[in-house]
């Protein structure tokens, strides 16, 4: 029996056989699974327009809150999510999302819209600038988290969710260096408005060994460049006893080449070592300068005695001799201290008589030879 082909069937004389070369042929259209173009459809409408595409079924088929069921094939939020299989909760973040782009004009209110209905939506990337996935975002930390957010140019969203997972912070900045970098400024810019922080950051580190070394170090370079900077910036340096005068010009000058060599390391520069050098370069400079102005040196000299002088005062009269005599502890070697102070005192007092009566010693010396010819 033959069977005969129709003409469509009939192979071409010039057709070649397929050849399979392990390359991804796209299919035709008609080939498709229709589920599989139904997908493919519905995944395209999600990548322009994000969750907006899921939140206009939420906006067509929940009725607002209040509103009577009679008159509406919308059902609740509630019944919506039990058909959806999720929670009431996060089917009123896509209807809370929804209202406040409504309010801003970007899409239709919900009493505009029924079950079904089709609207031109916004762009995906502005979705989450009104939807938070976060239970946080309402309360006042989310509202705070998401206006410092917004303030630093990002999505308030990537802050919520960094501030829900701590631990996740953590390992970020203990692993990498920018986040921890990161993390510092953002300490100190908070540290400026937040006493209560500072004090525990203060606490913390006073009580951890290396930082407090690291700290008094950094604090002691710091000032050591205020010294620099005062000097070069406002022209008067502070000499060792104490006292305010206006730097020489060269002075100054150096003062300003060590200030512009410091202001000039990077941040990852230690800037321990050029403070050193530049501190110890001036206070030398100023040491000189001191030494080589006759009335500024001797008014330096007095004011250093002065301030010794007070010093010793003040220790003095600090002694609690009302306690000692009371407990009985009064030794020998007290008494001789003492009374080597009290002599010490009095040559000082006697050289400062000398040194300031210029008569005083032609008239101590007669006064002597006086008591020794009435004796005699």
């Amino acid at each position: 029996m033959t069977t005969s082909l129709a003409p469509s069937e009939v192979p071409s004389p010039s057709a070649e056989p397929a050849v399979d070369t392990g390359e991804w042929v796209e299919p035709a259209a008609q080939a498709v699974a229709e589920a599989v173009v139904r997908d493919a459809r519905d995944f395209g409408v999600y990548a322009r327009t994000g969750g907006w595409a899921f939140a206009l079924k939420v906006a067509r088929s929940v009725r607002p809150g209040g509103q009577a069921a009679e008159g509406t094939d919308k059902v609740s939020a509630k019944a919506f999510a039990e058909l959806a299989g999720c929670s009431p909760e996060r089917v009123m973040r896509y209807y809370k999302a929804w209202d406040m782009a409504a309010d801003d004009g970007l899409v239709p209110q919900f009493e505009a819209l029924e079950p079904g209905a089709e609207v031109e939506l916004p762009e995906a990337d502005v979705w989450l600038s009104y939807y938070s996935s976060r239970n946080s975002a309402t309360s006042v930390r989310g509202h705070a988290i998401s206006a410092a957010a917004e303030a630093e140019g990002i999505k308030p969203t990537k802050a919520l969710e960094v501030a829900e997972n701590p631990t996740a912070l953590r390992a970020a900045i203990l692993a990498d260096p920018g986040t921890a970098e990161a993390a510092r400024g953002a300490l100190l810019d908070r540290m400026k408005e937040d006493p209560a922080l500072q004090t525990e950051m203060a606490r913390a580190i006073a009580r951890t060994g290396d930082l407090k070394k690291a700290v008094a170090q950094e604090a002691k370079a710091a000032d050591r460049i205020e010294y620099v900077r005062q000097i070069a910036e406002g022209g008067r340096i502070k000499t060792p006893a104490g006292q305010t005068v206006p730097a020489p010009p060269e002075l100054r000058a150096e003062a300003e080449r060590h200030l512009s060599l410091i202001d000039e390391l990077d941040d990852s520069e230690e800037a321990g070592e050029w403070a050193g050098e530049a501190y110890e370069t001036v206070r030398t400079m100023v040491a000189k300068a001191v030494e080589e102005n006759p009335e500024l040196r001797v008014q330096e000299r007095r004011t250093k005695f002065y301030n010794s002088l007070q010093k010793a005062t003040k220790v003095f009269e600090e002694l609690t001799l009302d306690e000692v005599l009371e407990e009985d502890v009064v030794e020998e070697d007290m008494l001789q201290r003492l009374e080597a102070l009290q002599a010490a005192i009095g040559a000082c007092i006697s050289a400062l008589r000398k040194a300031t009566t210029p008569g005083a010693a032609e008239a101590t010396g007669t006064a002597g030879a006086t008591e020794t010819a009435d004796e005699g």
